[in-house]
């Protein structure tokens, strides 16, 4: 009866571990040229540029507030300058460097990509 419990217990693990083992294998992805940041841009360029993310454009507003007046729309494809942002970077007071017009975007849709640099 004890070896009866043991190889059944044994048969469970053997059968619970192949799939993890296989799992690990089958999602692990070959990184890209096209993804991978190059060493020298970890170093020379800890900051990447704030960009438009999540949506195509994005209100501008006179207050840092989604209840303010829109004064214009940021475009995913235009170029911005950052001058200030709120605590937590909740709102982003940006310049479109477009259309040329200032007030407050959302930082849910603005703000810097985060990427990892080996160390």
């Amino acid at each position: 009866m004890h070896s009866t419990r043991i190889a059944i217990s044994a048969a469970v693990l053997g059968a619970l571990a192949l799939p993890v083992a296989s799992a690990s294998a089958a999602t692990a992805a070959p990184v890209s040229a096209a993804t991978a940041l190059p060493a020298s841009s970890c170093t020379s360029n800890p900051y990447l540029p704030w960009a438009v993310h999540g949506t195509s454009a994005v209100t501008i507003r006179s207050k840092a507030t989604t209840a303010s007046t829109a004064v214009g729309i940021l475009y995913k494809s235009h170029r911005f300058t950052v001058h200030k942002t709120t605590k937590g970077a909740t709102w982003v007071y940006i310049t479109d460097k477009t259309t040329k017009v200032t007030g407050w975007a959302s930082g849910k849709y603005v703000y810097r990509d985060v990427r990892m640099c080996p160390s």
